[in-house]
């Protein structure tokens, strides 16, 4: 906003006549009631008939009457307007009511019956003249589409005027005879009576239509109460079934809440032996691993075992070698005490000690596959058992 511009719009605003006065203070805080006055004062002055909302009351009102401001201008007077500006309604604002103002100002000034003056009596013949223009280029538009629309149909009928020339000259070549015009005319009466004779049967029909509908719609009505009061009798009458009905029910009842107790009684036994055999499964399996690890565990003692007789077997054989040797050198004096086999004793106690022990692993094996059989038995039976459960509760449901 510049001062110069304000200065112009109060001047202008002066000159053209509007009754309040304009400050160059009333522009410095937003002011919409100030600029929607203005601008309603000013398409007025421009054309009275506009008919633009004025509520400026709640924020949508105020949106709607300056766009509706803008597209009026735009329209009419082809001055594009900053909807934005004028909302903000501070000093910004001048611009645009700047572009109405001049536009109605030039058009006072150039007016040769009102130059030189300012007041409010000579402005107001301007408007008169510009609402006047208006209205006459609005008839002229008017006279525009209908000189068209007749144009139109009086091509038409000239295209027709070529068939109808020869059927006029015809028409008016031939003498009239009066007799025939007499007889076209008593056959037209007699038409005319006969349509009339035609319509008076037809609203004698009618009457009797008439009768016959309402004959009907009475006997409809007495068929409606009598059927009415028919059902209000079989609603309160109770049935000869009912109480064998009611009767079955209550069984069906009953056996539902059974079938759903040894459904669901079922239903935990069934889970609860698929943890028994889950259980029994991870044992199978943890004893199928000890026996694993038991023969690991055996074959390496057997290995063992094997490893020392041939030890063994080989200390024999030195022995036995150190014994010829010495025989032979100490021949004849020399006597011999003790056991030949002492090293062969110690190996033999060494290797009953060890099937001693394999034994027993043996024996704790078997043990164990004893268990195994015995836990495979009770899982069979409990899979009986269940399946023998189900049949019952399906023989008892």
């Amino acid at each position: 906003m510049s001062y110069r511009d304000l200065r112009n719009f109060t001047e202008m605003m002066r000159s053209l006549g509007y009754p309040r006065l304009i400050s160059m203070e009333n522009f410095r805080q937003p002011n919409f009631s100030l600029v929607s006055e203005v601008l309603i004062w000013l398409v007025d002055r421009y054309d009275p008939l506009a008919g633009l909302p004025i509520d400026t009351d709640t924020e949508q009102d105020r949106i709607i009457f300056i766009k509706s401001i803008a597209q009026f201008m735009t329209s009419k007077a082809h001055i594009k307007l900053n909807v934005k500006r004028l909302y903000t309604a501070d000093g910004y604002a001048i611009k645009e009511l700047l572009k109405i103002s001049s536009m109605l100002y030039t058009a006072m000034s150039t007016n040769p019956d009102n130059k030189g003056s300012s007041n409010t009596d000579d402005a107001t013949p301007s408007s008169m003249e510009i609402n006047k223009k208006v209205e006459d280029l609005k008839m002229c538009r008017q006279l525009t589409s209908e000189i068209t629309s007749h144009g139109a149909k009086l091509y038409d009928l000239l295209g027709k005027e070529q068939e109808l020339r020869g059927l006029r000259s015809v028409a008016v070549m031939h003498p009239l005879d009066v007799d025939k015009m007499d007889a076209g005319i008593h056959r037209s009466i007699s038409g005319v009576n006969q349509e009339i004779q035609k319509l008076n049967q037809m609203l004698e029909n009618s009457a009797s239509d008439e009768a016959n509908l309402e004959a009907k719609i009475d006997k409809r009505k007495a068929d409606l109460e009598r059927n009415q009061k028919r059902l209000k009798r079989l609603e309160h009458v109770k049935p000869a079934y009912m109480d064998e009905y009611e009767k079955l029910e209550n069984d069906l009842q009953k056996q539902y809440n059974a079938y759903m107790e040894k459904f669901c009684n079922l239903a935990f036994l069934e889970q609860q032996l698929e943890e028994h055999h889950r259980n029994e499964q991870d044992k199978v399996e943890e004893t199928e691993n000890t026996l694993k690890r038991m023969q690991l565990k055996l074959q390496e003692e057997q290995r063992r075992m094997m490893q020392d007789d041939i030890v063994s077997g080989d200390l024999l054989n030195d022995e036995d070698d150190d014994y010829n040797l010495q025989s032979r050198s100490h021949e004849g004096g020399n006597k011999v005490f003790g056991s030949m086999t002492g090293g062969r004793e110690d190996s033999d106690e060494d290797s009953l000690s060890s099937s001693g022990s394999a034994l027993e692993e043996e024996k704790e094996l078997e043990m164990l596959n004893d268990d195994s059989e015995e836990s495979d038995g009770a899982d069979e039976q409990g899979e009986q058992y269940g399946n023998n459960e189900g049949e019952s509760s399906e023989d008892d449901f």
